[in-house]
């Protein structure tokens, strides 16, 4: 069974979807500035209200980067807790932290923060990992110990091989099953299109994930949307896109949660109600 979807096929072969997903919200990511939206969240006082307003019109989680005083991504354990405590202060909304290194941090810093601030959920790039494959084991294992469930970042059909290559060798324990994939790329400046959805799902194959998906750029709520036709989950926020799909700015994270729910509910999908 996938996350947030009933899945059965019919005698056809097809699937037919009992249409409830969950929608988690990635508010600021590690790069973009006030240059980029003037609306991009980057304190803890802004995060809170941000995944308040967020949870208010659909989204039951967060996927959280913290900045330090000088704007910059960081893992410091001590922002993020102060951050994970006034999110789930201000509002029901599920905590997700990322362990993403943006070119600056290395294994052992990534494992030390997972270890630190014992987040319920953690985000870990597979890629990021395979860097020391020797403390690969070691990262899970850690998340394991401090009670973090694990998202696996993947960014291609060769990451999903390499994850299933990763369980079958005992190095991420079978139980951490859940999975992002991301459509596009900043770096490369390529807009993400829903067909970049076909090779991880090829890759995926009969395999069992509980799989989201993200999409860079403009086309952002099409690839959601042809992800949820799918059996996925998605992922949406000013991280990965700042623009509606007619081309105009969101004015805030929220409103470009709220258009994806109006647009999803159009096709007969509710998402999960936040507890």
């Amino acid at each position: 069974m996938v996350l947030g979807f009933a899945l059965q096929a019919s005698a056809e072969g097809t699937r037919d979807l009992a249409a409830e997903y969950e929608l988690m919200v990635a508010p600021n990511g590690a790069r973009l500035t006030r240059r980029d939206h003037p609306a991009v969240p980057l304190t803890v006082a802004e995060l809170a209200q941000t995944a308040r307003a967020c949870a208010e019109v659909g989204a039951s989680s967060m996927h959280l980067h913290v900045r330090d005083e000088a704007g910059q991504h960081t893992l410091d354990p001590d922002l993020y807790a102060e951050a994970i405590a006034a999110v789930t202060k201000a509002s029901p909304i599920a905590v997700q932290i990322s362990t993403e290194a943006v070119g600056r941090f290395d294994v052992a810093t990534q494992i030390d923060c997972i270890a630190r601030v014992g987040a319920p959920d953690v985000s870990i790039a597979l890629r990021e990992m395979a860097r020391e494959p020797a403390r690969m084991a070691e990262a899970y294992e850690t998340a394991a110990r401090v009670g973090s469930d694990v998202q696996h970042i993947l960014y291609s059909a060769d990451d999903v091989r390499a994850l299933f290559e990763a369980y079958d060798a005992g190095t991420i324990p079978d139980g951490l099953n859940r999975a992002l994939f991301v459509l596009g790329r900043y770096s490369e400046n390529l807009t993400a299109t829903p067909e970049a959805l076909d090779p991880f799902l090829a890759a995926l194959g009969d395999h069992e994930l509980s799989w989201s998906v993200c999409a860079f750029g403009r086309h952002e709520q099409t690839c959601l949307l042809a992800a949820l036709r799918q059996g996925g989950n998605v992922r949406i926020g000013f991280e990965n896109n700042t623009l509606a799909p007619d081309g105009t700015p969101f004015r805030d994270n929220a409103e470009a949660v709220a258009s994806l729910v109006e647009a999803a509910a159009r096709e007969g999908f509710q998402p999960r109600q936040v507890s």
